[in-house]
């Protein structure tokens, strides 16, 4: 694996000449060029607001601050997620012929979906610090520290599952399918649009699902990611060491899988 980071970090200008030309490509087309990266995920936060907000009387869930504020600060964190999952799927067999001409690190192609994905989720940083005043948000220590750990620990998770998947999917097609379904679910497995608490402190969920559940390393994540806004949904000690190890793991596994699989990837491709 040593080896592999070095092989990426030789080629970090290909990553860099790569994720800048995928974000061309995605919004040259486009009247409102990157705007759109803002745009969807501030409807998505409009329409769950209105729903778990508006119709089920979740808007005064939180003291302070608003529940507004609380789901874009988990849909900026989704988008990135559910984006990169996609989109990393296909990293290798769309882009087959360049995978198979040039001569660099193979996991720069699935890294390069995660990173320009990751560049969509900075342009709603700004977004996020203005909701934070429009709506009250507590910009605190944890702030600068909740943010950038949580960038940190999403970036980790989400290379191991663009490894995983980018090298699966050029096997078995049906990952493709898969994982738009998985979307669906972990969507709603993770507190994105509604707090931990109502999980935990649920009487109607059993002990057992609750430890699955917190075992997602996503949940750690997104915890971190409102905690920056609201103090009082900063992780437990437990939480965030699940959360890192978890992360850790799947990068491991994710890089074992792919290295397993490439000279057979490499043939079909």
């Amino acid at each position: 694996m040593s080896t592999s980071v070095a092989g990426v970090w030789g080629h970090r200008s290909t990553l860099r000449v790569l994720v800048q030309r995928d974000l061309a490509v995605k919004y040259q087309q486009s009247v409102l060029g990157y705007l759109w990266s803002l745009i969807e995920p501030l409807s998505m936060g409009l329409i769950y607001w209105f729903v778990f907000g508006v119709l089920y009387g979740s808007r005064n869930t939180f003291e302070g601050a608003s529940y507004p504020l609380f789901i874009l600060s988990g849909i900026f964190a989704w988008q990135w997620f559910s984006s990169a999952l996609s989109e990393s799927t296909t990293a290798l067999t769309a882009q087959a012929r360049l995978i198979t001409t040039i001569k660099v690190p193979r996991e720069i192609f699935p890294l390069g979906r995660v990173t320009g994905r990751f560049a969509e989720y900075l342009a709603g940083i700004p977004v996020l610090i203005a909701a934070a005043i429009i709506f009250h948000g507590h910009v605190t220590w944890r702030t600068a520290v909740a943010i950038p750990l949580a960038i940190i620990l999403q970036f980790i998770l989400l290379t191991g599952i663009a490894l995983l998947l980018s090298g699966l999917n050029v096997m078995l097609p049906d990952v493709e399918r898969f994982i738009r379904l998985a979307q669906r679910i972990l969507l709603y497995a993770a507190p994105v649009i509604y707090p931990l608490e109502k999980v935990v402190n649920s009487k109607d969920v059993p002990e057992w699902v609750k430890t699955v559940y917190q075992a997602n390393p996503l949940v750690g994540i997104m915890q971190l990611q409102h905690s920056a806004w609201f103090p009082q949904e900063w992780p437990s000690a437990g939480l965030l060491i699940s959360c890192a190890v978890g992360c850790v793991l799947v990068l491991l596994f994710g890089w074992w899988t792919f290295h397993k699989l490439e000279p057979s990837v490499l043939k079909e491709l």
